[in-house]
């Protein structure tokens, strides 16, 4: 397994189940930092439209609630999963809360952000609804800031082509 993949990492579901990002191994992800009281919250919707488009194939949205940007992430566990389902009609994994930015972020967004971890991308969100993309080897490939919409041409053309070169 490479180091410069996201397979190395463990991560947690809303149920508390710890799991393995080598699950997704063979799919192209659309890594976010998702908060419930932001301005770019509708992006839920539209990260929706995206899964949908492209359903049946190797691909997987993978949503990280944080409180790290305004405090925009009061709610907690299930009550995240509650909240994007009824208002945004999220059927996407979305896993429990954690810390994006700063010397106390969740190992798997410091290699995310860190360009001598990944190997290819420095940035670091700056905001909620920061996306990474990541091909089906588990390698971080490109970024999207947070007013990049997911739908937008820009990124359904990326995803798509790494779909076609798996």
């Amino acid at each position: 397994m490479s180091d410069k993949s996201i397979y190395q990492f463990d991560v947690e579901k809303l149920n508390g189940e710890k799991i393995n990002l080598s699950i997704y191994k063979g799919k192209v992800l659309l890594i976010v930092n998702t908060a419930s009281e932001c301005g770019f919250t509708p992006q839920l919707k539209d990260l929706e439209l995206l899964r949908d488009q492209f359903a049946g194939r190797d691909f997987e949205i993978l949503a990280f609630p944080s409180n790290d940007f305004g405090g925009q992430e009061p709610l907690e566990g299930s009550a995240i999963g509650e909240f994007c389902e009824i208002n945004y009609g999220v059927h996407f994994t979305t896993f429990n809360k954690i810390r994006v930015r700063g010397p106390y972020a969740h190992p798997l967004y410091q290699f995310l952000a860190d360009r001598k971890l990944n190997g290819r991308i420095g940035v670091p969100p700056r905001w909620n609804f920061h996306k990474y993309l990541v091909n089906a080897n588990g390698e971080v490939v490109d970024f999207f800031y947070p007013f990049t919409k997911p739908t937008t041409s820009k990124i359904k053309k990326r995803i798509e082509r790494l779909l076609t070169a798996v």
